[in-house]
């Protein structure tokens, strides 16, 4: 598998370790950010093959970065995979455009899959993944 960089965003610090030492293992570039300001503008100046991002943060929540990446031109068609504990923000992330919506706690073959799908197909559907925990 070619190397994909992929751009994680969540202010739970230990999700966002093991997620990346699991993406690093399978060969991704992994870039962190633990704030939606922080993750915006990293995802805007790096440019990544895809987001995980989680919709609930302090200061600049995800569906917000969401709807930021979709009004720029360089990152309109950037997979997203939103991550949320609560599935309340589900249909509203998919029809903001997210990619993927898995809930947490989420499986890290799940996630992996949805990552994998989204990059593969940067402009394919949109749906949810089951949590599989």
């Amino acid at each position: 598998m070619p190397e994909h960089r992929v751009l994680l965003v969540d202010d739970d610090r230990t999700i966002i370790q093991a997620l990346a030492v699991r993406l690093r293992a399978l060969g991704y570039d992994v870039l962190t950010a633990f704030d939606g300001n922080s993750g915006l503008a990293l995802a805007l100046r790096e440019q990544p093959d895809a987001v995980v991002l989680d919709i609930r943060m302090p200061g600049l929540d995800g569906l917000t970065v969401l709807d930021r990446l979709r009004d720029h031109s360089a990152t309109r068609d950037l997979p997203v995979i939103m991550l949320s504990a609560s599935i309340v923000n589900e249909h509203e992330a998919l029809d903001r455009g997210a990619s993927f919506f898995l809930q947490k706690p989420y499986d890290a073959a799940a996630l992996i899959a949805a990552l994998q799908a989204a990059i593969q197909n940067r402009t394919g559907a949109r749906r949810c993944l089951p949590n599989e925990s």
